[in-house]
């Protein structure tokens, strides 16, 4: 058996082809941009990747063409694939045909925190001794791949309400039919495909219809959107976890940075987490977590040790390394709530005596398309600095938002531009954080570098 992916340098489908060579499948193919982590995992594994979405890329002996959902009609590639009468698939239907018929399918979704949930969700698994398989959107600094098979019938899927492919405009997640399901958060994004909020929350309800009455519902209590979704029909155990309000789980913050909070499940105290991810956004993340690790009838408690070395996920506030005494992170944002609340974690953690200074570029669908434009200026209030890369092909003038920024703001046309006005403005002491859901033309480890050519005298 053989397949071909297009665009397998995604996050998603780098994670599709990982499965797959591990299930002893041949695995080929191609992307238009590739960059790490999900290009060198694929190198890792040995996985022929050709460069553009050319017909001849495609072998004549792929048995089956995985089509990802960043290819639409037009495109070569998904030309020469119907013209030719080839089979193909997406993604998540091969996802769901493949690996999980006879697992047990916990599902985490939401606007914000899928990778972080997902990955804690498969860590505190295999502390208590479970080794699920698993799918993540991203690559896992503790299981070094984004996937794998697992000897458990438990897999954790991260569930996209993206659409699946230009042939199933469905979102992924209703291919699943998790036994379990995190709903995490919901607002509005996704600008590119969803006219307004209500139609995302169609798409979810889609999702709570497929959960069964004897799976369970694990729902972020404090999300009215959340609520809306569950008042069109719910049909499943309802379990909300929440910080503020009452709920079946809480977590009671024992430092204000997040890195430290109390676990308790209907009024009895579970266990205590102290780890090194900040912000009250990821103590709810490891929540909703642990509620579904109860869910699936694995017993968190004496799992939660081991969220103090939990490593989260590459870009993900990922900490890239310092030099001349700043620190420089690697950060995928993709909208102003997820952006605020990375630099309310931060700042709480540093301090109002500490500089940040952040690196923006919007680089989602809904970011270019400026849904988020009015939001963005408040989303970055925590920051002391903001370089705002605006490119020239950016259809919105970034010029409102930078003059709404408080401190040290401005904006460059090109990474160029955004390195040499970042090395006139970072000193000693700073937290430097690069944010974008790109490859941001690998400016933060270009700065990085930069720092330390300073650092060693270097012009």
């Amino acid at each position: 058996m053989k397949i071909h992916i297009l665009g397998i340098a995604g996050t998603f489908m780098g994670g599709v082809a990982a499965l797959a060579r591990e299930a002893g499948i041949e695995v080929e193919g191609s992307d238009q941009a590739v960059y790490p982590p999900m290009s060198t995992q694929l190198e890792r594994l040995g996985i022929r990747l050709a460069q553009g979405y050319r017909p001849e890329h495609i072998g004549d002996d792929a048995d089956v063409v995985v089509v990802g959902n960043a290819l639409s009609r037009g495109n070569p590639a998904v030309e020469a694939v119907l013209d030719a009468g080839r089979r193909y698939t997406s993604g998540a239907q091969w996802l769901a045909e493949t690996v999980l018929p006879g697992r047990t399918t916990l599902a985490v979704a939401g606007t914000h925190g899928k990778t972080t949930t997902t990955t804690l969700l498969a860590w505190l698994l295999q502390a208590a001794g479970r080794e699920a398989g698993f799918l993540i959107g991203g690559v896992a600094e503790d299981f070094g791949v984004s996937a794998r098979l697992g000897r458990d019938p438990l897999f954790v899927v991260e569930a996209d309400e993206y659409d699946t492919a230009f042939f199933d405009k469905r979102s992924k997640f209703v291919h699943y039919r998790p036994r379990v399901a995190i709903l995490n958060n919901l607002e509005y994004d996704h600008a590119d495909i969803f006219p307004d909020l209500a139609a995302i929350q169609r798409q979810f309800h889609h999702l709570v219809r497929t959960v069964p009455g004897s799976g369970r519902l694990i729902v972020n209590g404090e999300d009215p959107h959340l609520a809306e979704v569950l008042a069109m029909g719910c049909w499943t155990p309802v379990e909300r976890f929440g910080i503020d309000g009452d709920h079946d789980w809480t977590a009671r913050l024992l430092e204000a940075d997040g890195s430290a909070f109390e676990v308790v499940h209907r009024g009895e105290r579970v266990g205590e987490v102290r780890w090194p991810l900040l912000g009250r956004h990821n103590a709810m993340n490891a929540l909703a977590a642990i509620a579904a690790c109860r869910a699936a009838g694995v017993d968190p408690a004496p799992a939660l040790p081991a969220l103090a070395r939990f490593g989260s996920v590459k870009r993900r506030m990922e900490r890239l390394g310092e030099a001349g005494g700043a620190v420089v992170y690697d950060d995928f944002a993709h909208h102003p709530t997820a952006i605020a609340a990375t630099l309310a974690g931060l700042r709480a953690r540093v301090g109002e005596g500490g500089r940040i200074v952040v690196a923006m570029e919007p680089r989602s669908n809904s970011m270019r398309l400026g849904a988020h434009a009015a939001a963005l200026a408040p989303s970055l209030e925590a920051a002391d600095a903001v370089v705002f890369l605006h490119r020239p092909e950016l259809p919105w003038d970034a010029g409102a938002v930078v003059s709404a920024l408080r401190g040290h703001a401005s904006a460059v046309p090109d990474v160029d531009g955004l390195i040499a006005a970042l090395d006139a403005l970072v000193r000693p002491g700073d937290q430097v954080v690069f944010m974008s859901n790109g490859g941001f033309d690998d400016a933060p480890r270009r700065f990085l570098a930069r720092l330390r050519e300073r650092a060693a005298g270097g012009a």
